[in-house]
């Protein structure tokens, strides 16, 4: 897999694109946000093979990593893993609205950090294979449509842009509203994992989706369980 590395620092790129080199990863390090949109424009004009997860450094010396990332999404669905310092939710949930499929806290272990690159690269092999499955093409839960083979949710009519990853939260919910998925469930389904450690990563997810929906109420959080849809009304 071709990888792309977002970092300013040579001496933490180079380590890491050795340790992800040991793993199979052909990496290309740009050292700042120009050079990281200079990498994926002409993958993404077809011009050579597009990469399969770019890893986002937030702190870069010519552009806010959040810019970039909004700049980068633009460009290619190619999944990005922000790499940040910045521990609370907020600033999580303003990456995600951006367009980031996930999120690595620093100071990360390799392990987890590779963990992530995997279940965002499957992610994206599923989410090419048409989506969750079901026999319905399109879910309407009061004023939510949520269109199956096209990825695409909508509230009133109006398009409301979603990761891969929180689109698969809300369409596993949605296709049984009112039943409590367990959170050991949710993380096998959606990130096909059983790691402990995605726990946080649910809940960012979770508060992003109310959050671009603007329904706070419409996931319910089961203390001690998990989650459960709730059908707003039409």
């Amino acid at each position: 897999m071709r990888l792309l590395l977002v970092e300013d620092d040579d001496h933490v790129a180079a380590a890491l694109s050795a340790v992800l080199a040991r793993h199979g990863f052909a990496v290309t390090h740009a050292r700042n946000g120009e050079e990281a949109l200079q990498a994926v424009l002409p993958a993404a004009h077809g011009e050579r093979p597009s990469f399969g997860v770019i890893l986002l450094d937030l702190g870069l010396p010519d552009q806010d990593g959040y810019q970039v990332c909004g700049k980068i999404r633009k460009l290619t669905s190619t999944p990005v893993i922000m790499v940040t310092a910045r521990s609370d939710v907020r600033s999580r949930i303003h990456g995600l609205n951006l367009g980031a499929d996930d999120y690595v806290v620093k100071p990360y272990d390799t392990g987890e950090l590779l963990a992530r690159i995997h279940a965002v690269s499957r992610r994206t092999a599923a989410g090419e294979d048409g989506g969750p499955a079901g026999e319905e093409t399109a879910l309407r839960l009061g004023s939510v449509t949520i269109e199956l083979p096209t990825r695409r949710v909508s509230v009133d009519g109006a398009p409301v842009p979603l990761t891969r990853k929180e689109f698969d939260l809300l369409a596993l919910l949605a296709q049984r509203p009112g039943v409590v998925f367990r959170r050991e469930q949710i993380i096998s389904e959606v990130w096909r994992t059983s790691w402990e450690g995605t726990g946080r990563t649910l809940e960012v997810h979770v508060a992003s989706l109310r959050s671009k929906l603007r329904m706070p109420a419409l996931i319910e959080t089961v203390r001690g369980v998990g989650y459960r849809l709730v059908v707003p009304a039409a």
